[in-house]
C-alpha cells in the first residue's frame, strides 16, 4: 500500500456521560487528552465542545469564546495539528457551529450530508432515546459550504448511509463543492452497520478520486473494520467519541491507547503513520 495512512482522534463526542466514561470536557483535559493521541500517531483532532458549568459536561456547547480558548490548547499542545471541528445539530439551526468556525477557522470542519432518523432500539424493544430527525437538508448543507468558503475550511462529508454517499457526487455535480472529501459512519444503529464486507461496496459508490476514511462506531467487533479500511487504502479514525474498547476487548483509558492500537492496525496493513503536513498534502488543504 503506497499511499501514508492520516490518523484521526474524535477526541469526546457528545452527549457521552463524563461521570460515566472517561472523556475529556475542560480545554486542560481536551489538550492532554490530544496530545496523548499525537503521540501515538493521530495528526487530526477531531473537536467537539462541552458545556463548562458545573454538571453539565455531558451536553454541548457552541460557545465560540470556548471554541478558541479549546482550539488554542490543543494548538499548543500539539504543534502543527490539523483541527477538524463538528457541525453537527439536529435542527434547520446552525447559527452556533457557523459561530464557532467563524471564530476557529478551523482547515477540517464535518458537513453532514444527509438527513437520517437516528433511532437506537433496546432488546425488550423500547427506544435507547426518542427518535429524533437528524436534519441535513439541501439547504442547509448550502449555508454551511458558504461559511466553510469564507473561513478556508474543507468540508469533510459524513455520510450515514449509501443514499447520502451518493448524494455528495450529486453535491460536486451541482456546482456546490469541489473535490468532495467522505467519511463513512459505520455503527450507528439506523445507517451503515460497521460490517467488514459492506466497505468495498460502499467505496464504489463515492465520488470518484474522493479522499476517504472510515468512522467504525461501537465495541471491539469495529476493529475489523479498521483493518479492512487500513487495506483498502482509506485513513483511518478512532477516539472516545466512536468507541471505549480496544481490540482485546478491554476499555481503553483514554484517546492516546485508542490511536495506538489504530497505528498498529495501520502498519500491519502495510501503510505508514502521514504526518501532520503530508496528511495536508493528501487532503489538499491550502
Amino acid at each position: 500500500m503506497s499511499q501514508k495512512a492520516v490518523i484521526t482522534c474524535a477526541l469526546t463526542g457528545v452527549l457521552t456521560d463524563p461521570r460515566r466514561h472517561p472523556v475529556p470536557v475542560t480545554p486542560a483535559e481536551l489538550a492532554a487528552e490530544a496530545r496523548a493521541a499525537w503521540e501515538a500517531g493521530a495528526v487530526c483532532m477531531h473537536v467537539h465542545l462541552r458545556d463548562q458549568g458545573p454538571g453539565r459536561g455531558h451536553l454541548p456547547s457552541w460557545d465560540p469564546a470556548l471554541a478558541v480558548e479549546v482550539a488554542e490548547a490543543i494548538r499548543a499542545a500539539c504543534p502543527g495539528v490539523i483541527l477538524n471541528f463538528t457541525t453537527g445539530v439536529p435542527g434547520r439551526d446552525q447559527s452556533g457551529p457557523i459561530a464557532c468556525l467563524r471564530a476557529v477557522r478551523p482547515e477540517l470542519a464535518a458537513c453532514n450530508a444527509g438527513s437520517l432518523n437516528y433511532l437506537k432500539a433496546r432488546a425488550d424493544g423500547s427506544w435507547a432515546w426518542p427518535p429524533m430527525l437528524f436534519e441535513n437538508t439541501v439547504e442547509k448543507i448550502e449555508e454551511l459550504l458558504a461559511v466553510m468558503r469564507e473561513t478556508s475550511t474543507r468540508p469533510e462529508f459524513e455520510c450515514f448511509d449509501l443514499g447520502i454517499l451518493r448524494s455528495v457526487g450529486m453535491f460536486e455535480a451541482a456546482g456546490m463543492v469541489a473535490r468532495p472529501q467522505v467519511n463513512l459512519v459505520m455503527g450507528v444503529a439506523s445507517g451503515m452497520p460497521a460490517d467488514p464486507e459492506l466497505l468495498p461496496l460502499a467505496l464504489r459508490y463515492r465520488p470518484e478520486g474522493a479522499p476517504w476514511q472510515v468512522t467504525a462506531i461501537g465495541r471491539a467487533e469495529v476493529w475489523a473494520l479498521q483493518a479492512r479500511a487500513a487495506e483498502l487504502g482509506g485513513h483511518l479514525r478512532t477516539g472516545l467519541e466512536d468507541t471505549f474498547y480496544l481490540p482485546d476487548g478491554s476499555r481503553a483509558a483514554g484517546n492516546g491507547a485508542l490511536v495506538a492500537a489504530l497505528a498498529s492496525v495501520a502498519r500491519a496493513a502495510g501503510r505508514e503513520l502521514a504526518s501532520a503536513d503530508e496528511a495536508r498534502a493528501i487532503w489538499g488543504l491550502e
